[in-house]
């Protein structure tokens, strides 16, 4: 019987949260905090740590990869998951436990990780590639295929402290994926890139696994998770909370996790000074009523809901990007809602203070189920959308409502079930004679 992969016991990885030191007001009070800093560290490295000063990202991780398996591993943001991939990849050393790989590693955890900003495109091929224990022939003969694959052939001589944050993660895939690693390890930067390159970059990992090399993959997509992995791994509060063969169960019960911490139909509140920002800074979301009042009851099929957001804007800025997404029960993206257009009849001017956005989803639209609302607020300084600062994520982050939709077409006495699909209009149909031209006409 062949070795694993990947052998994990006891992992564990524990992290030291800093306490803030009162400010001194004087300059010279300054002046003396920072000649004491250097025997404050000491000190503080030699105390031990109390309770309140020590966190566990993740404890107590155990388990085996087998040569040739695509492993999901799924959970909420702080589930550890990151962490997990930073010790496999040898980022980070482990506080307690050993991890065990056997093979050449591949890896793509954050943006640029593995590349020198300071190097062109084409260098940093060629020094992963030496990282990797390829030799220069080897790197050669896949040169032309990275660079294909990545689509930035035009800037492939160019720093890499140049790129966006796209390109980067384009060129970071392409060399991780193509220098022939014998474990690929992907966390979740595929979200940077458009809808055509992630779906190459799951292409290429299918592909992979079909020539029995070892994927592990960190997704919030679990669709993605579910087509592309044999197994998959749910981590909660730093713990392997299930293991199993078959990803739809586990994706299932991470769903069930998830929905449990929600309450339907319930108004999110922003608690405190949560996303605070100087553009807009969220306080609610929800599906409120005639009366502006949350609704608090499952959803028909043709009835109207109305979605408010209400929050404080602090300055005028038409490049803030205020709206919604809305997901089906498990995470795949249904719509997105129309973004901040200063030119568009469709957008209300919004001014400094409180503001109240409302808008209506059409009746008739989604079919029976379980959704999500999503609250999505972007800055973007240019059209295209370089450096933008993403305020609150709308598909990965917590702020979200869910709700149910219910009696899809109880109106109709020749469908009594629920239709296939996500959606489910009622259409207006006309009928015509042929010799009359179309309907309508």
């Amino acid at each position: 019987m062949s070795q694993p992969a990947i052998r994990i016991d006891n992992l564990g990885k524990m992290y030291r949260i800093g306490r803030e030191r009162p400010r001194a007001e004087s300059r010279l009070g300054r002046v003396g905090q920072a000649m004491l800093s250097p025997f404050e560290w000491l000190t503080t490295q030699m105390r031990k740590p109390s309770e309140d000063e020590i966190l566990w990202a993740m404890r107590n991780i155990s388990f085996e990869v087998k040569r040739g398996e695509v492993v999901g591993i799924i959970g909420r943001n702080g589930a550890g998951k990151s962490t997990l991939l930073k010790v496999l990849s040898r980022i980070t050393e482990p506080t307690e436990g050993q991890a065990e790989i056997r093979g050449r590693v591949g890896a793509l955890l954050e943006i640029g990780t593995g590349m020198s900003p300071e190097l062109t495109g084409r260098e940093n091929i060629f020094v992963n590639g030496c990282i990797l224990g390829m030799s220069r022939r080897e790197v050669l003969d896949k040169f032309d295929e990275i660079v294909e694959f990545s689509g930035i052939r035009k800037f492939i001589d160019t720093p890499v402290k140049r790129y966006s944050s796209g390109m980067r993660v384009r060129l970071g895939f392409a060399i991780a994926a193509h220098l022939e690693p014998e474990i690929l390890i992907v966390d979740e930067v595929l979200a940077v890139g458009d809808a055509e390159f992630q779906e190459k970059c799951l292409g290429k990992m299918h592909n992979i696994a079909g020539h029995g090399r070892t994927v592990l993959f960190v997704s919030h997509n679990m669709q993605a998770i579910e087509q592309l992995c044999s197994r998959a791994i749910l981590l909660r509060d730093g713990r392997v909370a299930m293991d199993g063969d078959d990803p739809r169960a586990v994706v299932d019960a991470y769903l069930h996790l998830h929905q449990s911490k929600q309450q339907e139909g319930a108004l999110w509140r922003n608690p405190g000074d949560r996303f605070s920002n100087k553009y807009f800074t969220p306080l609610s979301l929800g599906i409120v009523g005639a009366d502006g009042n949350p609704v608090n009851t499952p959803f028909r099929n043709n009835d109207e809901m109305t979605v408010r957001i209400e929050g404080d804007v602090r300055e005028i800025d038409r490049n803030t990007h205020i709206g919604f997404l809305l997901t089906d029960e498990r995470e795949n993206t249904i719509m997105v809602s129309t973004y901040t257009d200063e030119a568009s009849e469709h957008w209300p001017k919004l001014r400094e203070g409180r503001n109240v956005l409302q808008t209506r989803l059409p009746k008739r639209l989604l079919n029976e189920g379980k959704y999500r609302l999503h609250l999505d607020i972007q800055h973007r300084p240019s059209s295209r959308g370089k450096g933008k600062k993403v305020i609150v994520d709308g598909q990965y982050g917590e702020v979200a409502v869910q709700f149910s939709i219910v009696g899809g077409l109880s109106d109709s006495l020749l469908w009594q079930h629920k239709r296939p699909g996500v959606v489910a209009p009622v259409l207006r149909w006309e009928s015509g004679s042929p010799d009359h031209g179309s309907p309508g006409q």
